[in-house]
């Protein structure tokens, strides 16, 4: 079996995609009795409207769920330079577990600037901190080496009524990655229909839940 694949339906769910090769049906056939074959994959809720999350069940169409993401967080990367090491932080793609501020809250603190003080603890409690981010959206330096990538499990963890979180390099079918994000591991945000209607009423770039890396971040 080779490794998994999401692809982006437009206006659409999420297809994890565990096998690309199709695979026979046991028990289903054709009117000749020949056997039925089918790629095994998973429809995963995307417009956040489903009954049966994490799984699509179709909601999105009637709900009127659009895959558009022309009103986001801008894709902007900032540095946070300290004496030993360097911080990068991406907004947009930021999926706001919050393993940042809980862990370290004298380095990265929401209600100051710079909200991230690389000099305010240990470099490797730092790195440490950063490593926890789940949405790749936080990556650190060190002499000059960018590190990205965890070498986790290709898997996807359900969060609770919040985002995908994908580890172990899953392929990402038609991306568009954001600046310095890892492809190792990254976060999809559920795109709730209520919440695109706001944003059509606000000035782009109000709602933080922005691009997760896709085409489909203080």
């Amino acid at each position: 079996m080779s490794k998994p694949k999401i692809i982006l339906a437009p206006n659409g769910p999420l297809y994890l995609v565990n096998d690309p090769e199709p695979a026979v049906v046991e028990n289903l056939v054709d009117t000749r009795g020949a056997p039925l074959a089918t790629v095994r994959r998973v429809a995963l809720c995307r417009c956040g409207q489903s009954r049966s999350k994490p799984f699509c069940d179709g909601t999105h169409s009637a709900a009127g769920f659009s895959s558009d993401n022309s009103l986001e967080v801008p894709d902007r990367r900032k540095d946070y330079v300290g004496r030993k090491g360097t911080v990068h932080d991406n907004r947009s793609i930021c999926s706001h577990a919050g393993k940042c501020v809980a862990g370290l809250p004298a380095v990265f603190r929401l209600d100051k600037l710079p909200w991230v003080d690389p000099e305010a603890a240990t470099m490797q409690e730092v790195i440490d901190t950063v490593r926890k981010c789940p949405s790749g959206a936080l990556i650190y330096s060190v002499d000059g080496v960018e590190y990205r990538d965890l070498d986790g499990k290709p898997q996807v963890k359900v969060v609770r009524n919040g985002p995908y979180h994908v580890t172990g390099g899953i392929e990402l079918v038609g991306a568009k990655w954001a600046q310095g994000a890892s492809k190792e591991h990254y976060a999809l945000p559920l795109r709730r229909v209520k919440e695109q209607a706001v944003l059509r009423r606000h000035a782009p770039g109000s709602w933080l839940y922005g691009r997760a890396v896709t085409s489909s971040t203080r």
